[in-house]
């Protein structure tokens, strides 16, 4: 029974008992996006900010072969000090062999979506989504179509901007899955404000959200929803500094032959180097924020009658 690996922090078992907002966060952005100790600070500020919102946050991974719904802080500490080492990234690939084989894992926006499905949470917050990579258009991370089957909504800023977003975008697109943009017209591109992209619809309050959720779910269509929140503008990195570096990152790892999973991990930190830390401030700038909107959407989405 998946029953029996499913393991609720004792708040997300009360919110969801009581059908209350809760909103469920990644742990690749402890293992794999940010270097420790910032992973645990980003980790545990996300939660904060889902709190300060009214929901409950629940971080998503697998240790030692259980599903954790939920994570303590010892557990986020635990997954931090474990960057860079031997944590699997899951997706749905991945999942059931970290479980047979009683490993830590670590849970992707595609792995994150399949889990919160299961234990029945709706929301999911994130720092950007997966996508076409640059010059490997049949590198495509397995986020999209995640995103086309399964019934989660996403909060994010986007997808990354070390991606090809317009054929993210084209995909995303194929996979029949909405693009929102929260309080803008244009889809976010992760460390920037904007990525030229128009989104399919803007929407500027947390109702406005929770009603296509809502018109979603009566219709019973087995896909997701992306929600698509620009870093805040204090944080936002300059669009042409950004680009040369991602454009030089992209460069190297081609050259190093870095491809597969373990290119987004090694183009983000590159980044970070070659922007002097500035995508680094972005990241968890937009991570908090997406949080804490996801949070209020829970909220009004629980509201509802």
């Amino acid at each position: 029974m998946i029953s029996d690996t499913f393991h609720y922090h004792p708040d997300v078992a009360q919110a969801l008992g009581e059908q209350g907002p809760v909103v469920a966060l990644e742990s690749t952005v402890i293992t794999h996006g940010l270097p420790y100790p910032q992973n645990v600070a980003s980790a545990l500020a996300m939660e904060t900010a889902v709190r300060q919102s009214g929901a409950t946050p629940a971080t998503l991974a697998i240790i030692q072969g259980q599903i954790h719904i939920g994570l303590t802080a010892e557990q986020i500490e635990y997954l931090g000090q474990r960057a860079g080492q031997d944590v699997r990234k899951c997706s749905r690939r991945d999942l059931p062999l970290v479980l047979a084989r009683g490993e830590d894992g670590a849970t992707t926006v595609a792995g994150t979506m399949i889990l919160a499905h299961l234990a029945r949470i709706e929301l999911f917050a994130t720092g950007g989504i997966g996508g076409v990579h640059r010059g490997h258009p049949f590198d495509v991370s397995a986020d999209l179509a995640e995103l086309g089957r399964t019934p989660v909504t996403v909060v994010s800023s986007g997808a990354k901007s070390i991606l090809d977003l317009p054929a993210t975008r084209e995909v995303l697109e194929t996979n029949g899955v909405p693009v929102i943009g929260y309080g803008t017209d244009m889809m976010p591109a992760f460390f920037a404000p904007s990525s030229g992209l128009p989104v399919d619809l803007r929407l500027d309050t947390p109702e406005a959200v929770a009603n296509v959720i809502a018109a979603r779910r009566q219709l019973d269509l087995q896909s997701g929803l992306l929600v698509t929140v620009p870093v805040p503008d204090a944080a936002a990195c300059d669009p042409d500094e950004l680009e040369a570096a991602i454009s030089q990152a992209t460069q190297e790892a081609d050259e190093q032959g870095i491809h597969g999973p373990a290119s987004t991990p090694w183009l983000l930190r590159r980044v970070v180097t070659l922007t002097n830390g500035r995508s680094l401030q972005a990241n968890t700038a937009l991570l908090q924020n997406n949080g804490r909107i996801a949070g209020q959407i829970a909220v009004a989405l629980a509201k509802r009658p």
